[in-house]
């Protein structure tokens, strides 16, 4: 009988997630979560010159941290990422895909090549990389999994604006809506299979890429009057919903958006 006690639903010892975009803010919140419950990490970086997060995974936390190059923008290197990976010797069951780029410019004006690049890496890649690890956990022999527990978990990193249109963000918009979307296709064929599919949609975070709204004091005040909780988010309050996809906890739980918001989408 699989052990239902509330720190086993929430352990992710033994497991090892793959975590795209864990060099800061968010992302690294969410790897380092992942390790705190026990997990080993992957780190998808373009290169290793920020070990950041590995080192805090290894020193701190005590778990294992590996650095691999890939370059998300390129669909050749992402598609090499799991077979790569799994030559090594890692058996990831956990995904967490939250890389993510920001373009703006008024829509009339809107750079071809900024459209191009923020699809590729907000959209594409994330189809790629779930389409390649999805094809190696189903292709696994059943023994190397455990009885009444899922195969994996794949976390994708939608946003407000997969619900929203959002102000001369036009390719963001549509490359987070996809992401929505695909997170409920994939689980559509998926979670039967023993693979739940499920995004964090976040909203106003104090990151890097919300600086140019934090700075502009117009749009700032606009957006702490719409937030119940009164302040703009923090990388910290991604750790409890990330640990929560990623385990048991969430064995039933496939194909949602959990939108971490401030309570934002319920004004």
């Amino acid at each position: 009988m699989t052990d239902a006690s509330i720190p086993a639903l929430f352990s992710l010892a033994g497991k090892t997630a793959l975590v795209t975009g864990g060099t800061r803010g968010i992302g690294a919140a969410m790897a380092i979560a992942l390790a705190e419950a026990g997990a080993d990490i992957i780190l998808v970086q373009r290169d290793n010159s920020n070990t950041t997060t590995a080192d805090t995974i290894t020193r701190t936390h005590a778990r294992k941290a590996h650095i691999h190059t890939a370059e998300l923008s390129d669909r050749a290197s992402v598609k090499a990422i799991i077979p790569t990976l799994t030559a090594q010797g890692f058996h990831p069951t956990i995904l967490l895909n939250c890389a993510g780029i920001q373009r703006r410019h008024p829509a009339e004006q809107f750079p071809d090549e900024d459209w191009d690049e923020v699809l590729s890496v907000n959209l594409t890649s994330v189809f790629t990389l779930c389409r390649e690890f999805g094809a190696y956990l189903l292709s696994q022999p059943e023994a190397r999994f455990e009885p009444g527990k899922k195969k994996g978990s794949i976390i994708n990193v939608a946003s407000l604006l997969s619900y929203q249109g959002g102000i001369t963000v036009p390719a963001y918009a549509a490359s987070k809506g996809g992401v929505g979307q695909l997170t409920k296709a994939l689980s559509n064929e998926w979670v039967g299979k023993g693979i739940n599919v499920n995004a964090i949609a976040p909203g106003y975070i104090d990151t890097d890429m919300n600086v140019a709204l934090i700075n502009d004091s117009n749009r700032n005040a606009g957006i702490m009057a719409r937030i119940p909780a009164g302040r703009w988010g923090r990388p910290e309050d991604f750790k409890g919903p990330v640990v929560f996809l990623a385990s048991e906890a969430s064995s039933y739980v496939s194909g949602e958006l959990v939108t971490v918001d401030g309570g934002w989408m319920g004004r």
